[in-house]
């Protein structure tokens, strides 16, 4: 069962053409990094207007690179939460027309569901059940997924998410946009015991997040510096604050594994790409004799050939939308509706 899939959460224009939830026949990426870098972040209005000049050509190409036509395609998927309300309705509007004058059902699909998905492409034998680590820019989620479309939440970060806490430190340190991979490129040689960062937690909920108060240390040890005209080491410093991010998920993460009795680790989301993640976790679940999975770094950050991955068992377990379909900004993944 071929599937186009379209993205537009953010500030990637993105198509692509999956088979069978496994199979990626195209991938089509319009990134935006280059006109958002000047302000230090994604401008929402800008991100929507690119989103629109670039959506039908990245559809094109995703048909063309899979040598397929519509006649070949039998559902389209789409991201519709959440994400950048205008960059959504972007791609929702788009899918629902072509589904309108293809005849072909329309699929929606969650944003965080599509990010634990990409795993499904990366690694053809993983199934559910098991636990996901869902990270990135917006999002800090233990995931029990119980199966392709059954999700419960039983961790999640209760102010700022780990990777907004990345590129935040990023920025204050001077790095350029994207932050949190421009501080993971920074630190790669840093020592992680130079400086001395805060473990929260949060009391009475063992498995939530709070980043909010290491985020802050972090931007008042910079300012501190320059107060006082003392040159920051930029390695060191990156290393040891995106350790203290990491220590803080991978403690929880196995508490939670360990509350579950889940043998399966699954990470996903753009800060999935963090080489400390990476390295800690595989540290971590081989102490533990726990199995471990993330994507392909190709896969990491958003793209549409995970969107088809989800939208293909969404598809199978009877999710369909009319043209009555929204987008929205804010959707919590185990109470996906439409």
């Amino acid at each position: 069962m071929k599937i186009l899939a379209i993205e537009s959460s953010c500030d990637e224009t993105a198509a692509a053409v999956v088979e069978d939830g496994r199979t990626v026949l195209s991938s089509i990426i319009a990134s935006q990094v280059d006109a958002h870098i000047v302000y230090g972040g994604v401008v929402p209005e800008i991100a929507s207007r690119m989103h629109a000049e670039a959506i039908s050509n990245v559809v094109k190409q995703a048909l063309e690179k899979a040598e397929c036509t519509m006649n070949d395609i039998e559902a389209i998927a789409v991201t519709y939460a959440p994400g950048l309300i205008g960059a959504l309705l972007i791609g929702v509007n788009f899918a629902k027309g072509l589904s309108f004058s293809s005849g072909k059902p329309l699929v929606p699909v969650h944003h965080l569901r599509s990010h634990i998905a990409a795993n499904y492409i990366t690694h053809l034998n993983l199934e559910p059940p098991f636990l996901a680590l869902v990270v990135s820019g917006g999002h800090s989620h233990i995931v029990n997924v119980k199966s392709y479309t059954e999700f419960e939440i039983i961790g999640k970060t209760l102010d700022d998410a780990a990777g907004e806490c990345m590129d935040k430190a990023a920025r204050a340190l001077g790095l350029p946009y994207p932050g949190g991979l421009n501080l993971d490129k920074a630190a790669k040689d840093g020592n992680p015991k130079a400086y001395n960062f805060p473990r929260p937690k949060v009391d009475g909920c063992e498995l939530d997040f709070s980043f909010s108060g290491l985020k802050t240390s972090a931007v008042n040890a910079i300012h501190n510096a320059k107060q006082k005209g003392e040159e920051i080491n930029i390695a060191d410093f990156g290393a040891s604050y995106i350790h203290a991010v990491v220590r803080c998920l991978t403690a929880n993460t196995l508490k939670a594994a360990q509350q579950t009795g889940a043998q399966k680790i699954v990470l996903a989301g753009g800060v999935s790409a963090n080489s400390v993640l990476r390295r800690e976790f595989e540290k971590l679940c081989k102490e533990n004799e726990l199995e471990l999975y993330f994507p392909a770094l190709g896969l990491c950050g958003d793209n549409a050939a995970m969107v088809g991955a989800q939208g293909y068992f969404e598809y199978l377990s009877g999710k369909k939308a009319g043209l009555e379909l929204n987008a929205y900004a804010t959707m919590p993944i185990d109470n996906a509706v439409f």
